[in-house]
């Protein structure tokens, strides 16, 4: 006769088999039913940046696909930082997700020490959403006209020009403080909690320069509020042709694209995670959707989550080389 203790032992197995099968069915339940109400996406930046120009765009055409409300929610700053926090903490039912950007999930962990998620651990990958270069732009009364120029400005001002940035710790900082370094000048980094606040006291004259992602510096580009000097990426973009990149202008090796993507919760039922991604993908192929992306200066891009992964874990670890490199330093 079978011992309790060995009765339980040979029962294990099948316990442990029939609790994931439970767990599976669980998760490919809640896809089915997925969504059952309205769903938000959580970004860390203020209207009219470009977090919120592409979540705009992007939930617009997903709330129409799903047949329930996309909302977003605009939680800015410390660089996207908050927003991130607070998805990582938020019940894993794919009813609150993360519009992740470049320097919350990538950026922030080698600057910030006392970070409260790690992006690798409490969130989970969907897909990206569009990728795109950053603008070094001024405003049109500056006695510039390309990157040597500025360059030459700067010098013949050592710590008297500033720039802005999107905020402590974004890649347009990053930016920034890398341009001081190789181009051997000493400009003033002065922060902003996202891209209007900064865009306006350029267009003020409060600020020389900036660094910002496309999508909300072309419509003043256009306008000509803002003149763009160079593009961040090592080609130069299809939407401003005739702007040469920093790399071209005298700064080889200047390379600050920046992206945007989805993320959940860790916990999240992988076939949610498939429902979201899969949903996302047929948003970014609508011809509309693609054409008001690429309007704004960005690339939709959709991929895999684990191909999403990939690129974060990457992505984390040349950031870190970058911030060691440079000796950027934030406040916490």
């Amino acid at each position: 006769m079978q011992s309790p203790t060995r009765r339980s032992s040979s029962r294990t197995p099948w316990v442990i088999a029939a609790t994931l099968s439970l767990m599976v069915q669980s998760g490919v339940i809640q896809a089915q039913v997925w969504p059952a109400k309205s769903v938000r996406f959580v970004l860390g930046f203020p209207p009219g940046g470009g977090s919120d120009i592409l979540g705009r765009i992007v939930a617009a055409r997903m709330q129409e696909q799903i047949g329930q409300p996309v909302v977003i929610e605009n939680r800015p700053g410390a660089s996207g930082n908050i927003a991130a926090e607070l998805v990582a903490k938020s019940t894993p039912d794919g009813y609150t997700i993360y519009l992740s950007h470049i320097a919350a999930v990538a950026i922030s962990p080698s600057l910030f020490p006392k970070l409260g998620y790690d992006p690798l651990r409490d969130l989970a990958p969907i897909s990206l959403i569009a990728t795109g270069p950053n603008v070094l732009v001024v405003h049109p009364s500056l006695p510039v006209k390309n990157v040597k120029d500025l360059i030459a400005l700067a010098r013949q001002q050592p710590g008297q020009m500033n720039y802005a940035s999107v905020g402590p710790g974004s890649v347009q900082h990053l930016a920034g403080e890398s341009f001081n370094l190789l181009a051997g000048v000493k400009t003033v980094h002065v922060p902003y909690k996202g891209s209007s606040p900064a865009g306006l006291d350029l267009m003020s004259g409060q600020v020389a320069f900036m660094f910002d992602s496309t999508p909300p510096v072309m419509a003043f580009i256009k306008a000509s509020r803002m003149r763009a000097l160079a593009v961040t990426t090592l080609q130069r973009s299809a939407l401003l042709p005739q702007v040469p990149t920093v790399a071209e202008s005298g700064l080889p090796g200047f390379d600050f694209s920046t992206w945007w993507g989805l993320m959940a919760p860790t916990g999240t039922p992988r076939p949610v995670i498939d429902r979201v991604n899969a949903e996302l993908g047929r948003a970014l192929q609508h011809p509309e959707v693609r054409e008001r992306i690429l309007s704004v200066g960005a690339e939709p891009r959709h991929t895999t989550p684990e191909e999403f992964a990939a690129l974060i874990r990457s992505e984390i670890a040349r950031w870190a080389k970058v911030i060691s490199a440079a000796g950027v330093k934030v406040d916490q």
